[in-house]
């Protein structure tokens, strides 16, 4: 388990953090610019030391102010990957790989190096220099440097940032493989929601240096007061599911979850895998009656939970389908529905993202 829960102040920043989460995933520290995302993860690393509190990763304690506890980066036995690849120009990319995993105690180390090259899919970069590499295969070289220190801990810090979209679609997938491959813990830092919810299983929001919600993140992407953090466009639901099966012929995957199923674009997962999917309110409607020939895959009966109304014209519904749901309609079809609380409704979802595989 990860538990962190430390203050610094920061010039006229002030941080206060405090979180626990699960001893292996990826835990999203997710903020605007300036909300205190990398001083967290570089006072975990030990590159900066809190005024007080503690950091305790898997019951070993790295920094405790109380008990005069403040390990070295080198004994903390952290692995960090930044926004650039930072690989050694001189060396070639199997020098660069083990550079680290030289240093490591032979009885500490639990990763492979031919495990690490496969699992990237740099085997046929093994030779080169980095000058040789594009950005993405330079990401993916860091990433295997650092987990061959066989760390007790992983830190990113925005390190898609400087990919084009292409090189991140490249990178991520391997991102997403990393902690249950190896159960080694992630602190993923980014401000793209997109990232986040493509790889995070648990989210910590900050705002000014302070935890404005955390815990896992399909309980946080809904909730309505944090939409003014997260993004209004991006707001929605995150649902866990698993694959029912495969219609090739029309090029669908049903997903069953709590309540019932959901068809969405082939995705290359086999039956029975896990899938955890992003649906935004703003592709959700909402009908008193199931519409019939109509283009929307996914109509889905529900019960009308909360009703959100704001200044504007656009009003959250939040919608209980066995789980919960956000639905974005005008304020004008909230009158003509004349939708109330504890109504039984339907909810159309047009579009459903597919935002991460249990591996």
């Amino acid at each position: 388990m990860l538990d962190i829960n430390i203050q610094r102040q920061q010039g006229n920043c002030f941080i206060a953090t405090a979180f626990q989460s699960p001893k292996s995933g990826v835990t999203a520290l997710f903020g605007h610019s300036g909300a205190g995302k990398t001083s967290v993860i570089n006072m975990v690393a030990g590159l900066i030391r809190p005024d007080k509190g503690h950091i305790v990763i898997d019951g070993r304690t790295l920094f405790d102010s109380q008990e005069s506890i403040d390990l070295p980066p080198e004994k903390r036995r952290i692995g960090y990957i930044f926004q650039e690849g930072r690989l050694f120009p001189h060396l070639s990319v199997r020098a660069n790989l083990t550079y680290g995993m030289h240093l490591t105690q032979q009885s500490l180390r639990y990763v492979n190096l031919d495990h690490v090259i496969d699992l990237l899919g740099i085997s046929h970069v093994i030779d080169r220099q980095p000058t040789k590499l594009s950005g993405g295969e330079k990401q993916r070289v860091a990433i295997g440097r650092a987990l061959l220190t066989s760390p007790s801990l992983l830190l990113m810090d925005e390190p898609l940032a400087s990919l084009d979209a292409a090189r991140k679609q490249e990178v991520l997938p391997f991102i997403a493989k990393l902690s249950h491959q190896f159960s080694v813990p992630i602190l993923y830092v980014s401000h793209s929601l997109d990232e986040i919810l493509a790889l995070a299983d648990t989210l910590v929001i900050l705002d000014n240096g302070c935890v404005a919600a955390a815990g896992a993140i399909e309980d946080i992407v809904h909730r309505r007061e944090l939409q003014h953090l997260i993004g209004y466009a991006e707001g929605g639901a995150m649902i866990r599911t698993s694959v029912d099966s495969h219609d090739e012929a029309a090029g669908l995957t049903t997903l069953r979850f709590r309540g019932g199923l959901l068809k969405v674009p082939r995705v290359q997962s086999p039956a029975g895998s896990s899938i955890r999917i992003h649906v935004k309110a703003r592709n959700v409607a909402v009908a008193l009656v199931p519409p019939k020939q109509i283009s929307v895959q996914n109509i889905l009966p529900g019960t009308v939970e909360e009703i959100f109304q704001g200044d504007g014209p656009l009003v959250d519904i939040r919608l209980d389908i066995g789980c919960p749901l956000l639905a974005r309609i005008t304020v004008a079809a909230l009158k003509d529905l004349d939708l109330r609380l504890g109504q039984q409704v339907y909810a159309l979802i047009k579009s459903v993202a597919v935002s991460h595989s249990g591996i």
